[in-house]
């Protein structure tokens, strides 16, 4: 396994010529994250709930569950329905990766340029991604079977 490289200035990240192999360490990275945030993920089913002190809470939903792959919805929620970020994941167990479905965000220009290939699109979505799962995990989020329809306060940890 090759430790994925990013280009971490703006100006870099524009400019980077996307691969299908960094695309895919890249999926690979967001289910590592997944992992830590939710290690029971292959065995849990509706919604969970991440808090932890000084920070906004974490939702996860389990959309589908198969014995290869998991749909997951994961946001962050203001007050009356509002979302933001908010993303549509589809998890591969056999393949040990993860990808965005959907992302809705309003921070990053992720998908303004019309001419964007379907390749760089996807890198940008999984990169934002990764960026916040990471983030996530920083903050000490966590989910597992405890955490279904109920908060359960979490411990801040180091996730990386």
């Amino acid at each position: 396994m090759r430790r994925p490289y990013y280009p971490w200035s703006l100006r870099s990240l524009l400019e980077y010529q996307s691969t299908v192999g960094g695309l895919l360490d890249l999926c690979e990275e967001n289910y590592r994250y997944m992992l830590r945030l939710a290690p029971e993920l292959g065995s849990l089913a509706d919604h969970h709930l991440s808090r932890v002190a000084g920070n906004i809470d974490l939702h996860l939903e389990i959309l589908e569950q198969t014995p290869y792959t998991t749909l997951v919805h994961l946001t962050y929620r203001f007050g009356e329905g509002g979302a933001d970020p908010d993303a549509l994941l589809r998890v591969y167990h056999d393949a040990r990766q993860m990808e965005v479905i959907e992302l809705r965000q309003r921070v990053l220009p992720l998908n303004r340029r019309p001419d964007m290939g379907s390749l760089e699109r996807k890198w940008r979505l999984n990169l934002f991604l990764s960026k916040w799962l990471g983030y996530c995990c920083r903050q000490g989020h966590r989910f597992d079977a405890g955490t279904a329809g109920s908060v359960v306060e979490w411990a801040r940890v180091a996730c990386l």
